[in-house]
């Protein structure tokens, strides 16, 4: 009796295998399109990756490259990605949950949805919403490390901003640009230059021809950004190279110059739009205040108390500054009779700035309560001060660390790629590079 039920399950056991393979639909495997370390890149991945780029532009979808030429940027763009991840991971950066729940709800509200709205859109493109949290969390972690390295390397000296200064180099006012790269290789041939050369001369005809520039970007561009449509975004003159501004300075808004020379290939330069820069004026308030702290003693009710009797006092004529030493909790300015000196409107937070711009010269404000407690204040005077020289100097702070931090981290981006071992599988990339050892 007990030899039925084995006959049965070994003609299972025999024959179930192709009986369940003609059941069950047949999937495609997942492959390996690169190996870089001791990570790889999933065909799945770079697919989701695709196709979320190919859902954005579903309504234009004459902008996109051809397949194969968008997955070998998709797929770069992954490398590198993955390349920084690994290094933030190794030096120690963290990114909690809560600071990721921060970005996406930021997201969100930058594209005017809550965040149910944006898990909706996203799931919309094919991308599940673990996914595009693991997206922004490696996104986090890139800014953190590229913040890490810049502070690392980049130091801005008096002396540098002195000379930019001296030679008129802190021009001030902004460019918004898009940019075209066809990338030239280390010590390329004659023939790479030509083919090069005659390959953005076809890409700025079309261009003339009407076919939309940041359309040309994706396509054609070789640079970082070419997936955003090669934007750059808005950028002061001497964080450009000096050559960019040179050309979009002779441009008007929209136009778009013809191919030039660099040291890296040709570069195809579109002005979007420009802005001056104006004088810095600013207004500054110089005022006084007596603030009484909440405390274990002292309630917030006790505190509003006290300082609703004190402005009383004030305003029947007793002596600001004699009120201020003996009740104020400031201890910054209560020696000083609670004189806060010169500060501009948004020098002492929200709250205080909206109570001096309201009050006029001499006059006292109606208690109002800040983090700090409850205060009651005195505008004394108010002015308006030119601050266009020290603008210039902040900006010329700014231009030459910016400047210096584009060269930093783009050293630090290829000193990372030529020390990992990188292996392109995708068909009809390049193979193996990168430090095999």
């Amino acid at each position: 009796m007990n030899k039925l039920p084995t006959l049965l399950i070994l003609l299972f056991v025999l024959f179930a295998p192709a009986a369940t393979a003609q059941l069950m639909p047949t999937e495609p495997l997942d492959s390996v399109v690169a190996v870089l370390d001791e990570d790889v890149i999933l065909r799945s991945e770079l697919d989701r990756q695709v196709n979320a780029i190919t859902a954005q532009y579903a309504n234009n979808p004459q902008q996109l490259p051809p397949r194969d030429e968008l997955e070998r940027q998709v797929l770069d763009r992954l490398i590198m990605t993955k390349l920084q991840v690994a290094r933030a991971d190794s030096t120690g950066i963290k990114i909690s949950d809560a600071e990721v729940d921060q970005t996406v709800a930021q997201i969100a509200q930058q594209n005017r949805l809550d965040v149910g709205q944006l898990r909706q859109a996203i799931e919309r493109q094919g991308m599940t919403w673990d996914q595009f949290r693991t997206n922004v969390y490696e996104e986090s972690l890139v800014r953190q490390l590229r913040q890490r390295v810049i502070q690392s390397r980049v130091q801005v000296s008096d002396t540098e901003i002195e000379l930019l200064l001296k030679n008129g180099g802190a021009r001030r006012g902004e460019l918004h640009l898009g940019h075209i790269q066809i990338t030239l290789p280390d010590g390329a041939t004659p023939e790479q230059i030509a083919a090069a050369q005659a390959k953005a001369d076809d890409v700025s005809r079309q261009i003339r021809e009407g076919m939309d520039f940041s359309a040309a970007a994706i396509r054609y561009s070789d640079a970082q950004n070419a997936l955003d449509g090669g934007d750059l975004g808005w950028r002061g003159y001497d964080e450009l190279p000096t050559a960019f501004a040179e050309i979009a300075d002779r441009l008007q808004p929209g136009e778009t110059a013809a191919p030039v020379r660099g040291p890296n290939g040709f570069h195809i330069i579109k002005l979007i739009e420009k802005r001056e820069a104006s004088s810095e004026l600013v207004t500054e308030y110089h005022a006084r205040h007596i603030l009484i702290r909440s405390s274990e003693i002292v309630s917030p009710a006790q505190a509003e108390k006290t300082v609703r009797e004190l402005r009383e006092r004030l305003l029947a004529g007793e002596d600001f500054a004699k009120l201020a030493k003996e009740y104020s909790n400031d201890t910054n300015s209560a020696n000083l009779g609670g004189d806060l000196g010169w500060f501009p409107k948004a020098g002492y937070g929200t709250k205080v700035a909206e109570v001096v711009a309201s009050l006029k010269d001499g006059e006292i404000s109606a208690p109002f309560q800040t983090d700090a407690g409850w205060h009651v204040m005195q505008l004394l005077e108010t002015r308006t001060e030119d601050k266009t020289a020290e603008a210039e100097r902040n900006k010329a702070r700014q231009t030459i660390g910016a400047r210096k931090a584009e060269e930093e981290y783009a050293s630090f981006l290829r000193q990372l790629r030529a020390e990992a071992y990188i292996e392109i599988r995708l068909p009809g990339a390049d193979g193996a590079s990168g430090n095999a050892g």
